[in-house]
Parts: structure tokens; C-alpha cells; sequence
């Protein structure tokens, strides 16, 4: 399989003049998610993880639950990764439903939709549940991301998506591309167990984002930067508890503030 990081040259500009060095970078790849021999849609991603990717996707894009799923495998081509998911019969009308005629950037998870009603499409209620979390355990979730991110600390070009539960963080995964990480660790939490807890993510959070969260059945999203106004309309709508701006010392809630054990301090 195609390797997750490459080294190449590069020059070194500074105070101290031009120095000759490389440097480690992430692979981006060209990724065909294929569904009963049909291309559903390609996408820029780093070249790991991608059975957790197949189900991450498959889940969230409404295409098919992982039980639905008979196998996948991940064929290397002279150009890509064509990522073969084989499904029911049953699971067809589906497929046509969600088709995607364009490749996906990692910036965007929409595109290649064809209608507004698909990229604006409902999503589940998260169920309501027990769960809850302290500022406290906010900011330690947040905190502990950080060890998370090997990809990251070697390339400075990677996102990371992970999932904590009050035993700490279950599953981290990473990828050049934030929807890919996410969709990564969606397959990841779905082949090993729904345990309830919260997903938190390097990036912004759009509108998309929490669509796939709401799809996983996470009750609470955190993320260290911000999110947009509909992101926050959605998760409301959701029954999500979105907190962004999260750093280890504080964090602001957008919706759902109730899952929180203790209320922060209002000045």
C-alpha cells in the first residue's frame, strides 16, 4: 500500500542563510470509493486507514449501515486507490440516490452533490442518553488530542478526528483532508462498538461535519476552532452538544449546554 508520508527535498530559507534538507509531507491520493463496481465519488486522502474510510463513508453518506456492508478491499492503480465496497442489492437505490458525478476536494465535503436538498438533507436526532460531560473533562479531552497526531507532528499538514469516552480517547485518525479523518473515525467507532461519548476535531465545524456526527449518534462535538452559524443551527436541531473554540483552559457551547455536569462561570 502507498505510504501515509514522503520525504522530499527542499531548500531551507533564514537568518543563517540557505541550508539543502528534506522534508516529511503527507501523501494526498486519489481515492475511488466504489460501490457494487460503481464509482460513488473520489476523493483526495492519505493513503491509511481506508477500511475504517469504506464504513465511515458508506454510514454517513446514507449509502449503507455497516452490517449491510459484505467486504471491502482497496486496489492500488497506477493513479489512485480504487477502494471496492461490495453491499445488498437492496442497499442500490441508495446509491443512486447519493450519486456523485464530481471528485471531492479535502476542503470541501459537498461537492459532487447534484441537488440542495442532498446537501442540505435532515439528519437523525441523537437519542437521548445519560452522557454527559464537566468543563473539566472538556478540556482534558481537548488537552489529549494532542498526542493523537503523529501524522501531524511529522508533516504539519494533517487533520485529526477522534473519539474520547470518560476512559479517555478510544480512536484518533488522521488525513489530509477533515471529512476524510472524520469519516475514518466514524468507521473506526462503528466496526468496534457505538460507545457514547464525544467526536473532536482539528478543524472548523460546517454543516456537513455535524452531519456526519449526527449519523454516528455522537451526542457531543467538539472542535478547536469555530463553527458557522448553520453548523450551530443543524446541531441544535440535532440534539447535539457543540462546543468550539476549545482549548485546554476553555471552550465556549453553541447548543445543548445541558449535557454539560456544571455550569461554566458567566461573567
Amino acid at each position: 500500500m502507498m505510504d501515509s508520508v514522503r520525504r522530499l527535498p527542499r531548500l531551507s530559507f533564514g537568518a543563517d542563510g540557505i541550508a539543502q534538507g528534506v522534508r516529511p509531507l503527507p501523501s494526498e491520493v486519489a481515492v475511488a470509493l466504489s460501490f457494487n463496481g460503481s464509482t460513488q465519488a473520489v476523493m483526495m486522502a492519505t493513503p491509511s486507514d481506508l477500511t475504517d474510510f469504506a464504513y465511515g463513508f458508506a454510514l454517513t453518506e446514507g449509502i449503507a449501515t455497516p452490517d449491510q456492508i459484505d467486504s471491502v478491499e482497496a486496489v492500488e492503480t497506477c493513479n489512485g486507490i480504487d477502494l471496492q465496497i461490495w453491499v445488498p442489492d437492496a442497499a442500490q437505490s441508495r446509491l443512486a440516490a447519493r450519486r456523485r458525478t464530481m471528485a471531492g476536494p479535502v476542503g470541501c465535503g459537498l461537492c459532487g452533490i447534484d441537488s440542495i436538498e442532498q446537501a442540505m438533507r435532515r439528519v437523525p436526532h441523537v437519542a437521548p442518553s445519560s452522557f454527559r460531560m464537566s468543563p473539566e473533562q472538556v478540556n482534558a479531552a481537548v488537552a489529549s488530542l494532542t498526542a493523537q497526531q503523529p501524522l501531524h507532528d511529522i508533516t504539519r499538514a494533517a487533520h485529526c478526528a477522534a473519539y474520547w469516552t470518560p476512559a479517555g480517547i478510544f480512536a484518533a485518525r488522521e488525513d489530509v483532508g477533515r471529512h476524510n479523518a472524520l469519516d475514518k473515525l466514524v468507521g473506526h467507532v462503528v466496526r468496534n462498538g457505538r460507545l457514547q461519548g464525544a467526536v473532536i476535531l482539528t478543524s472548523r465545524v460546517s454543516i456537513d461535519m455535524v452531519q456526519k456526527v449526527a449519523t454516528l449518534g455522537a451526542p457531543v462535538l467538539i472542535a478547536v476552532s469555530a463553527p458557522t452559524a448553520t453548523a450551530v443551527d443543524l446541531a441544535e436541531e440535532a440534539g447535539i452538544t457543540l462546543i468550539a473554540l476549545a482549548r485546554s483552559d476553555r471552550f465556549e457551547v453553541f447548543s445543548h449546554s445541558d449535557r454539560l455536569t456544571k455550569a461554566a462561570h458567566v461573567r
